[in-house]
């Protein structure tokens, strides 16, 4: 068994070798149960998806298990390879947290975690609450928990997580998000993850299209995903309403979704500049995969759905202001465009540009 001494493991030494070949440096059984913990958010619970893959491949018959934010259960569900998905509701907990109700729940998510005998546990949120959650979980087993040994840039990190791994793994400082979650999987493989990775199995790539929100959509349309928790990472209102007057004039419609009463607002002042262009009705994230399913381009800021529709290597053109376009862009399909900077707000022009690029449309 793993000692309880916490043992740096460095990601940038990890060999490759042959897949049939590949030596975990832990001891794991040929069907290891493994438990994963990512909580949120929307894009980081899709970009953390690849290690699913990662971990079926070195072992085919593992038995997988995810704790995720119970927001986002159903969209964890999509993987066939995940078993278990165990909700955690900190954020509601926090609302109602002298309620016995709350404190019941709590001690409900400790019975789930501690059911299984764990093999291993990859925690790859890097927070103390998500570190306390995977050390519990090892526990019953005495299994290695695998952790972030330091902080990368643009991610959120609290140090004291460190405290509750037995393998925390060191990562280069600057590492895309996808990548980040991977070596920590590479630590446990031995194997280092294969390109390009791999996010949703087949059926989320016509999943809820013949949903009844979207029965009247438009044989031809371009979803612009406006907007953004923060302001800072928005797109101008002159920009949306000169690109969408474009995609109008070669027979788009734009679609305008939101996602509360300040962004329905944004998104019908974009509607009244751009001709056609339609204000959507509120739509779940899991409605929105058949919104994005159908689209003949995706154009978005820096948010969750954007990178939901650059996992389904839809036609997707993402657009970057004030977050750095290296941790988070679409690299891994020709259909994914990435336009602008952290602090290079990119042009009308260079947006547009993508937008044919991506659908094969020559300028």
């Amino acid at each position: 068994m793993q000692s309880s001494r916490s043992e740096v493991v460095q990601a940038s030494t990890v060999e490759t070798p042959s897949p049939l070949a590949a030596v975990s440096p832990f001891a794991l059984p040929a069907r290891p149960r493994i438990l994963i913990v990512k909580v949120s958010s929307l894009g980081d619970v899709v970009h953390n998806m690849p290690l699913v893959h990662d971990l079926r491949a070195r072992w085919p018959d593992a038995k997988i298990d995810w704790v995720v934010e119970e927001g986002y259960v159903d969209l964890v569900r999509l993987l066939p390879e995940v078993g278990r998905v165990i909700p955690f509701a900190l954020r509601r907990w926090r609302k109602r947290f002298w309620q016995g109700e709350t404190w019941a729940e709590v001690g409900a998510l400790r019975d789930a975690i501690q059911a299984r005998p764990y093999d291993a546990v990859l925690e790859t949120q890097g927070l103390l609450k998500t570190a306390i959650v995977a050390r519990t979980a090892a526990r019953a087993a005495g299994a290695p928990v695998i952790g972030l040994g330091n902080a990368t840039q643009g991610s959120g990190y609290e140090p004291a997580a460190r405290l509750f791994y037995t393998a925390p793994v060191k990562v280069p400082r600057k590492t895309h998000s996808v990548r980040r979650s991977r070596l920590l999987g590479a630590a446990l493989t031995g194997i280092t993850p294969p390109e390009p990775p791999c996010f949703f199995g087949p059926a989320a790539n016509t999943l809820n299209v013949n949903d009844s929100l979207w029965a009247d959509l438009p044989a031809r349309y371009a979803v612009c995903f406006h907007a953004t928790a923060g302001a800072k990472k928005r797109w101008a209102v002159a920009n949306w309403h000169a690109l969408g007057q474009r995609l109008h004039a070669e027979g788009l419609t734009v679609l305008l979704p939101w996602g509360s009463e300040s962004e329905r607002r944004d998104a019908e002042a974009l509607a009244a500049g751009i001709p056609g262009a339609r204000v959507l009705p509120r739509f779940s994230v899991m409605q929105g995969f058949g919104l994005i399913n159908r689209a003949e381009v995706v154009i978005g800021v820096d948010t969750g759905l954007v990178h939901i529709a650059a996992a389904l290597c839809r036609a997707t053109v993402e657009i970057y202001t004030a977050t750095w376009r290296w941790k988070t862009e679409g690299y891994w399909s020709d259909c994914i465009a990435n336009v602008g900077d952290d602090g290079v707000v990119p042009t009308v022009d260079e947006v547009h540009a993508a937008t044919l690029r991506v659908r094969g449309v020559a300028a």
